[in-house]
């Protein structure tokens, strides 16, 4: 989280926001987004939406599986993503997370799924 500067901004009923600045921090070796800074931005804000709609003192949250479709390209500003909750299982949470430009531009499409597993 601190490496990669992600901080969460919105919280609503059924999702989280974060934002991500895009720098040479997260870049590959051309210059634009690393597909795997944007992968930890979504798994990250996922995680955490998963963790703020259970109850964080009964359970902890792992991912089981994320996918990603890069679809544009982003050289600079900031990217946004949004967790959405498709489904919010007992044991496991499915969550959309689009991540968008600050004109709210695509750039990629991720998949995360989560399990919640009792605290002991």
């Amino acid at each position: 989280m601190e490496t990669l500067d992600i901080e969460y901004i919105d919280v609503g009923e059924n999702y989280l926001t974060a934002k991500m600045p895009v720098t040479s921090k997260v870049y590959q070796p051309d210059g634009v987004l690393h597909g795997g800074a944007t992968v930890a931005l979504a798994e990250s804000v996922g995680s955490a939406a998963s963790y703020i709609f259970l109850d964080a003192q009964k359970f902890f949250v792992r991912g089981l599986e994320i996918s990603a479709n890069h679809v544009k390209s982003i050289k600079e500003g900031e990217v946004f993503a949004k967790a959405t909750i498709v489904h919010k299982g007992r044991t496991t949470q499915l969550w959309n997370i689009h991540i968008t430009d600050a004109e709210d531009n695509l750039i990629s499409l991720c998949k995360l799924t989560t399990i919640s597993l009792p605290r002991k």
